[in-house]
């Protein structure tokens, strides 16, 4: 039974009880899940309570060091150095490792009850729970693994995938083995997705937010198709209808609390799905306790929001309206895309967890999603115009001197021509930029393409920052990135770097699945 320790060691359940008395109970405690209602109701549960963003966020591009005179939080300063993670705490891989695989049990379990059940859409809560456990893992697989390389597929390593309520799965198996599960659960999935039953539809995979994953991860696996196929089910006939009105910001009167509450809104067209976790992912943005290392200055001015594209540059002459919507001091500059949500455990709000609510699917993603998928097919018009919905749900007709653009393959093209590219070797705030090397893993790209993603991987920083999806983009596309340090030699993480994939949980290698590889 050791094995099984290892996938839920980071939820502290097994100190204090076997392994067996552990699987003699349901996941939630009850004595029986044997109706459709139960079912249902263990499904929420079947959503993990942890979150990679955290981890992935502080290992990209988006952060820099502000200064040793600056605060920062240990596992802030072991990630941007790309080491071994070995504190526990809610935003730690032995805390998200534990809660994905709790998850997965969930519906596991879930799937296994739905056969004794008659009543209700039996086969659209079999659909969720196929997507929760696909979900939970692709996740994890996104945090802990190598981004998909077909060459390289069969050696790299995967992730367990248990498939059976309380039955242990003992190895790794290679990363495309993990992909073909994930494929397999997704396909499975998506003829039976309903809405029908569901409450609080964007807290679950609804309609949209299933075929927005599917396409997803289908770009992640270099299956451009069906990644076209799937973000246009998601995205409908009427795309621009569905993309955040990020102009409307800017007239609200309580700045970057009721931003945030209107970006996280169930309400809002643009957010396929919402996920909460118990995660400092929102709170590290402004609390003093992370300054150091951070969304600071030199990033958001050269690498982010302000820094020089088709539509602007700055704080003034800038059509971009995130780029006016930013809050914050030199060492943590953030638009208000993700924030703090306390859950009190007493009515004195004395006690209580720091959560994050994530807008894990959303319609500009999704577009965007589309947009890369149709470039990596030469389906050039089509991708630009997918572009130019964004820039025109993201950018104001005229700002200062800058007016917005409409984006062709010849206006990209003479834009690049004058922007230098980032040194691989980057030793100075200076020479920061946007335009990185592109070294894609386990696919090619030529000239035309390569322009075009530099502006569409622009799009997706500005639209993901927070939210760590940056750090799988540099993953994808080899991008080579430096993290400068205060009084010491920069750090680069390479194109490849098998950095990439985090170290598992220290318990978890230990309980005897295999670390990820690194470099004598």
């Amino acid at each position: 039974m050791k094995k099984i320790n290892a996938l839920l060691f980071g939820l502290g359940l097994l100190s204090l009880a076997s392994c067996d008395t552990f699987l003699d109970k349901l996941p939630d405690d009850r004595a029986e899940v044997n109706s459709f209602e139960k079912v249902t109701q263990l499904l929420s549960s079947a959503y993990s309570d942890g979150s990679t963003v955290y981890m992935m966020e502080w290992s990209s591009d988006n952060v820099m060091d502000n200064g040793k005179m600056f605060s920062y939080r240990t596992n802030q300063d072991q990630l941007y150095r790309w080491k071994d993670v070995n504190t526990n705490g809610n935003d730690d891989p032995r805390h998200v490792w534990g809660k994905a695989y709790f998850a997965v049990g969930n519906a596991n379990q879930a799937l296994a009850s739905l056969d004794k059940i008659t009543e209700g859409n039996v086969n659209a809560v079999k659909a969720e729970a196929l997507l929760c456990r696909a979900w939970a893992i692709f996740q994890l697989s996104n945090a802990f693994c190598m981004a998909y390389d077909e060459a390289k597929a069969d050696t790299y390593l995967g992730l367990p995938y248990p498939k059976e309520a309380n039955v242990s799965v003992n190895s790794r198996g290679t990363l495309r083995q993990l992909y073909e599960n994930i494929n397999a659960d997704i396909e499975a999935a998506l003829p039976n997705v309903s809405e029908e039953y569901m409450s609080v539809p964007k807290y679950h995979f609804n309609v949209r937010a299933a075929y927005a994953f599917a396409a997803r991860f289908n770009l992640y696996y270099h299956k451009w198709d069906k990644a076209l196929e799937y973000a246009t089910k998601a995205l409908g006939t009427q795309p621009a209808s569905l993309m955040r009105t990020v102009s409307r910001y800017k007239s609200l009167t309580g700045g970057r609390w009721e931003i945030h509450d209107n970006y996280i809104s169930s309400s809002e067209n643009a957010n396929f799905m919402l996920q909460t976790a118990v995660s400092a992912a929102g709170a590290a943005t402004y609390y003093g306790g992370y300054k150091r290392y951070n969304s600071g200055f030199d990033v958001i001015m050269k690498e982010l929001y302000w820094a020089s594209m088709p539509w602007g540059s700055g704080s003034v002459d800038n059509t971009l309206y995130e780029s006016h919507l930013l809050y914050g001091n030199s060492q943590q500059i953030a638009y208000p895309r993700l924030s703090d949500e306390w859950e009190y455990l007493d009515a004195a709000k004395s006690r209580g967890f720091i959560r994050v609510v994530d807008p894990v699917f959303t319609a500009d993603e999704t577009l965007l999603v589309r947009a890369e998928a149709n470039i990596m097919l030469k389906k050039y018009d089509d991708a630009l115009s997918d572009m130019n919905v964004w820039v025109t749900a993201h950018c104001a007709p005229t700002a200062g001197t800058a007016t917005r653009p409409t984006l062709t393959l010849a206006s990209i093209q003479s834009f690049l021509q004058n922007v230098a590219m980032v040194p691989e070797e980057l030793t100075s705030n200076s020479d920061r930029g946007f335009k990185k090397a592109l070294h894609p893993q386990g696919f090619t790209i030529d000239d035309t393409q390569t322009q075009l993603l530099y502006v569409l991987l622009q799009m997706r920083r500005i639209e993901t920052c927070q939210q760590g999806l940056r750090f799988m983009d540099i993953k994808r596309y080899g991008i080579k990135i430096a993290h400068l340090l205060d009084g010491e030699n920069p750090l680069y993480f390479e194109s490849g770097d098998l950095r990439g994939a985090l170290q598992l949980p220290t318990d978890v290698i230990e309980s005897g699945l295999e670390p990820n590889p690194r470099k004598n």
